[in-house]
């Protein structure tokens, strides 16, 4: 019996117990009559819910639900991300929600103890995707990809204390952009770093400022370039006042800098990065940090936050401290970590923090009373009279056929002014009415919700009219 299957595990006994029960009187021999089984089941479901008195239904720390509304929004953001990635070239991809747990372990240091591990499946040791760059590291090693430009928009996992007033949660949506391959120096920099610019300035979030950390950047020339340290301290000594080309360019100036040949080499690429950096325009964005910290172990080079610069909070506002609203830097090494010979492919990549920026736009919508609308439909199909389904059904089924977004209230025989309000209510701007008199003649109205105008058309001539419509509004 299907029903069965339903019942919980410790429902049973109770049904049982009731099975077990004496015949009624009309039934005979251990056939069980179909009112006395439903009975039973009906009696071990109440059962089984009373055994849960105190069961309160919640989500799980750290994640959060999506109404209608936040969609909308988080679409949007969505939508101008993802279009930035794509006009500059990049193709889009996407990985698996878990890996093999070692392929995911020693990649991030310290925060390696943050991942969600899963129970052994089939003699595999599985974590949730802890971020995006590291499965992607692992496939162009398994692909044997060399070079590589591409985008990810993805949910990942990490047990740490959630945050929610900040936008921080345990199950988040990140979203990448990266460059894989060996090119001339900078070029790939320099525009991961113009992605950030027009990514920040398209969501008019306000005035923000990206850090590049010194820490990393001394690493750089001591590590690779051979730059004795105590002239890499040199160089930290400007870093200290903050600033971007023109600090450049005072070093330059510095003859203990210029005549050190090391020195000149790091200076010339850090010269070259903004140089291209004034050529896309956005130099002016662009600071030395001293105070900046690189979070994850498998960045190699230069790293970079951007932050929001803090503005006066208009009334009602409160002020908003969500930390960097996005981040990146080089990582040269961490496909070679896949790799069996080490075979290096070198990366540079950028990520945008949806989720802080979601927060933040949702809170100013909150403050200015903005409402969002939750629906596309353009046309509703509409009539004031009775017995009008099918008509309506025909009509509906044109629009749609036609790539117009239509509804209509799924009753038999609505009242007009109920059709019409859920018109307003939702945003819909036109409305399709047929009815006898328009049946009869051969024609549809059509009604702007905002204006309540109303004009006849043939009904052959409904799809371009209305077509012609949306065009124009």
């Amino acid at each position: 019996m299907p029903l069965l299957g339903l019942l919980p595990r410790r429902a049973w006994a109770a049904l049982l117990s009731q099975l077990l029960r004496p015949p009624c009187a009309s039934c005979t021999g251990a056939v069980r009559c179909q009112s006395q089984v439903a009975e039973a089941v009906l009696t071990s479901q109440l059962k089984a819910h009373q055994e849960k008195p105190n069961f309160i239904i919640k989500i799980p720390k750290g994640t959060r639900d999506l109404s209608p509304q936040h969609m909308v929004v988080r679409e949007k953001i969505l939508d101008l991300v993802i279009s930035c990635f794509k006009r500059h070239g990049a193709k889009g991809m996407d990985t698996p929600a878990f890996e093999l747990k070692e392929t995911l372990t020693e990649k991030y240091g310290e925060d390696s103890g943050l991942m969600y591990d899963l129970k052994d499946q089939g003699g595999e040791l599985l974590s949730l995707r802890y971020d995006l760059t590291v499965p992607f590291a692992r496939y162009l090693a398994m692909n044997k990809v060399k070079k590589m430009k591409r985008y990810h928009v993805g949910k990942v996992w990490r047990r740490e204390s959630p945050s929610i007033v900040q936008g921080r949660y345990r199950e988040f949506c990140q979203c990448d952009f990266d460059i894989a391959g060996q090119f001339d120096p900078m070029i790939p920099d320099a525009e991961c770093l113009k992605i950030m610019c027009e990514i920040l300035s398209g969501l008019q979030l306000g005035d923000f400022l990206i850090k590049m950390a010194w820490k990393d950047v001394r690493h750089e020339m001591v590590a690779k370039k051979g730059l004795a340290p105590e002239v890499a301290d040199r160089i930290g000594d400007y870093v200290q006042c903050h600033g971007g080309v023109s600090l450049v360019e005072q070093m330059f100036q510095d003859p203990r800098l210029s005549q050190n040949k090391q020195a000149l080499e790091g200076l010339e690429d850090l010269k070259l990065l903004f140089e291209y950096l004034t050529l896309f325009g956005i130099a002016e964005k662009i600071s030395f940090d001293l105070s900046l910290a690189r979070g994850l172990d498998y960045y190699t080079g230069v790293i970079y936050e951007a932050v929001l610069l803090q503005t006066p909070t208009q009334a009602g506002e409160e002020p908003l401290n969500v930390g960097s609203v996005a981040a990146g830097g080089r990582y040269d090494g961490l496909v070679g970590m896949f790799d069996p010979k080490g075979h290096k492919v070198p990366c540079v990549g950028l990520s945008i923090g949806v989720e802080r920026i979601f927060y933040i736009v949702e809170q100013r919508m909150k403050t200015k009373g903005e409402k969002v609308r939750t629906t596309e439909t353009q046309v509703f199909v509409a009539t004031p009279q009775k017995n009008f389904l099918q008509e309506r059904l025909k009509l509906i089924t044109e629009l749609w056929d036609a790539g117009i977004k239509a509804e209509m209230l799924y009753k038999n025989n609505p009242k007009l002014l109920t059709q019409l309000h859920y018109c307003e209510s939702t945003g819909i701007p036109l409305v399709v009415i047929i009815g006898e008199q328009e049946l009869k003649e051969g024609i549809i109205k059509i009604r702007s919700v905002a204006s309540r105008e109303e004009v006849a058309i043939k009904r052959e001539n409904l799809v371009a009219e209305i077509q012609k419509r949306l065009s124009e509004s």
